[in-house]
């Protein structure tokens, strides 16, 4: 196996400035830190992240823990911050982390108390009190997407604000007969995704002067299209009680909806009008008006605020520190104004 000094002795340099030119640390010319990088490529040389580790104080990699893997927002989230900690020379640990159990529980005594990491990053996890004192213990920086975690910097979108914006679209279209179809509170997600849409359709309905104590308003169901689209076939297959228009809490699930809708013959959006949160790439391909929420963008965000805790580290106490970032209504086809009834 190839040494430094066999990179040294190939680029004509001192050892010292071979490592100096390969890590990074110290300076060295921009002429000699190319040679000695070609020279390391020639000849195979990998640097022991174990004996960078012992210069640096640095492992170069970060362990991030998540509740999914397949599903779209957190696949989306994890590549953007796979490219972003590859870009800055970061290897990433994935934990798909359980619910409360003695199995999560091994996650933060043993892997994440005994690996060694430069940082965590927290996609979608409640972090309980003891789960942060624990982390925080460790001595690493750790930063979070998706809601508030106690003392931690957090990325995340307002849910209820998101949720109410989607159903103003569809009042301003001039539909009155909205329902909600998302994910129940049985399968609540953390940070109460599922509850937080719901409030925030309630607020626009109620702002609207529409009653939102009736049954009929709330369907739920998986957040993916084949939830969408089973109890679309249920919601819309009489046309006596079928609303004129919906608000998904997901992309997935409206393209499940709409799926149900033409298979039933229903026209989206004469007869049914659609509109989603997420921002899928399928959104496009079905025409969905929807709210996009950028994953990708929370990835990057929360690795590059990582990286600044690294490099200067800041003091936390108890307080929140949750940034909201920006959701943006794309219009597309599947909304319209409702049709108008033979008497009016």
């Amino acid at each position: 196996m190839s040494a430094i000094a066999d990179v040294a002795r190939l680029a004509g340099v001192a050892k010292a400035t071979a490592s100096r030119a390969l890590s990074g640390r110290g300076y060295v010319s921009e002429q000699t830190r190319i040679k000695v990088i070609a020279a390391a490529r020639e000849i195979g040389y990998v640097a022991s992240p174990n004996a960078a580790s012992l210069v640096t104080g640095r492992t170069k990699s970060i362990g991030v823990i998540i509740p999914f893997i397949s599903r779209w927002f957190f696949s989306e989230v994890l590549e953007s911050m796979e490219q972003a900690l590859l870009d800055a020379g970061y290897d990433m640990t994935l934990y798909n982390l359980p619910a409360p159990s003695p199995e999560r529980e091994r996650v933060f005594e043993y892997f994440l108390a005994r690996k060694r990491f430069d940082g965590v990053i927290s996609v979608g996890v409640a972090l309980s009190d003891e789960e942060v004192t624990l982390l925080h213990r460790l001595g690493r920086p750790l930063v979070g997407i998706g809601g508030p975690i106690r003392g931690v910097d957090t990325i995340a979108i307002d849910d209820v604000a998101a949720a109410r914006l989607a159903t103003e679209h569809l009042l301003s279209l001039g539909h009155t007969d909205i329902v909600h179809i998302g994910g129940s509170k049985e399968d609540e997600m953390d940070f109460q995704v599922h509850s937080n849409r719901l409030t925030g359709f309630y607020a626009a309905m109620s702002a609207a002067g529409l009653p939102t104590e009736r049954s009929g308003l709330f369907y739920a169901c998986e957040f993916t299209m084949p939830g969408g689209y089973e109890v679309g076939l249920a919601v819309f297959g009489d046309p006596r009680t079928r609303p004129t228009a919906v608000f998904a809490a997901s992309d997935e699930i409206a393209i499940g909806l709409i799926v149900a809708a033409r298979e039933l013959g229903i026209q989206v959006p004469a007869d049914l009008s659609v509109i989603g949160i997420d921002g899928h790439p399928y959104a496009d391909m079905f025409r969905l008006t929807t709210l996009e929420q950028h994953p990708r963008t929370q990835g990057r965000l929360a690795v590059q605020a990582l990286l600044t805790e690294l490099e200067n580290p800041a003091q936390h106490g108890d307080e929140d520190h949750l940034t909201r970032l920006p959701t943006n209504l794309v219009i597309r086809s599947s909304t319209s104004g409702p049709r108008l009834t033979h008497g009016g």
